[in-house]
């Protein structure tokens, strides 16, 4: 019985990890239409400062935690601005040169992050509290996955609050619906086409740094090893749903553990039958839209 509570609950925690970096892609995709395949890198870089500034202030310490998630999630906005301004903007309604910019920032990226801390894996050392365990009812649960549910409620929570409750969560919504209708009004449209960019940056921002010390290590890589499966999560749970993505999140990440104990490590593979299935029976994915 433990044994079950122990993968039931590490396989939510591991679809919070998954929902921390798909919630950025599924909210860019949702309100703008840009399938962004550079989301991995903002991922990585975020992860990169984030390790940098634990190991100056120390990485044992709580303070050096949060201080390397807020940097981490600046950096990941600023990375996201940036791409949408020069890379992004001047490609509006032209989607598949939009997905060869992404792809081509994704592997530059990649190189660039190699040349500059190496093609190793470094590793770091979070707080201690994360290295122990709670125990549920006999299971030995390890606390990194309390963290990532725990940060995973607050941005899916954030995110719905900011589109359903603030004057640029509404001007967004409208201009996704009527662009020109919107811009007549004065509104500048494009402005807040680019706060989506930057909050889906920061969201992968987050995703980086609670990747890295799930992982306890951060390497060039990290970030494309998470969009693979962060994009079968936006594709199961519908392009472009938020909750969509929470529950695609959590079913793809518990069957992938099941999978991995009970069926010899074959996680991986029963996902990919999962997303096969979807897209025969429900093309849209579990909350998606019809086109």
């Amino acid at each position: 019985m433990s044994t079950v509570i122990l993968t039931l609950i590490t396989g939510v925690g591991l679809g919070a990890l998954y929902f921390l970096v798909a919630s950025g892609l599924s909210l860019i995709y949702g309100l703008m239409h840009v399938l962004n395949f550079a989301h991995g890198a903002f991922l990585t870089l975020s992860a990169f400062m984030g390790f940098m500034v634990a190991q100056a202030v120390g990485t044992e310490s709580w303070g050096s935690f949060l201080l390397s998630i807020l940097v981490g999630a600046g950096v990941g906005a600023v990375f996201a601005t940036l791409t949408e301004l020069v890379l992004i903007r001047p490609l509006y309604e032209r989607h598949i040169e939009q997905v060869l910019v992404t792809v081509g920032l994704s592997f530059a990226a990649v190189a660039l992050f190699e040349g500059i801390w190496g093609t190793d894996p470094i590793h770091i050392a979070g707080p201690p509290w994360l290295r122990q365990t709670t125990d549920v009812l006999g299971a030995r649960i390890p606390n990194t996955y309390w963290v990532l549910m725990i940060a995973a409620v607050l941005v899916l929570a954030a995110l719905v609050l900011f589109l359903q409750r603030t004057r640029y969560g509404m001007i967004i919504r409208a201009g996704v619906e009527n662009r020109s209708m919107v811009t007549a009004l004065g509104i500048d449209v494009r402005r807040s086409f680019t706060l989506v960019f930057a909050i889906g940056g920061a969201a992968a921002g987050i995703g980086g740094v609670l990747a890295m010390h799930y992982s306890t290590f951060v390497s060039a890589h990290l970030g494309q090893t998470l969009l693979i499966f962060a994009f079968i999560v936006t594709v199961v749970g519908g392009l472009g749903s938020l909750t969509g993505a929470a529950v695609a999140s959590v079913l793809v990440a518990v069957l992938q553990q099941f999978a991995n104990f009970y069926l010899g490590g074959t996680g991986d593979f029963i996902v990919v039958i999962l997303l096969a299935l979807v897209l025969l029976v429900r093309p849209a994915g579990l909350l998606g839209r019809k086109a």
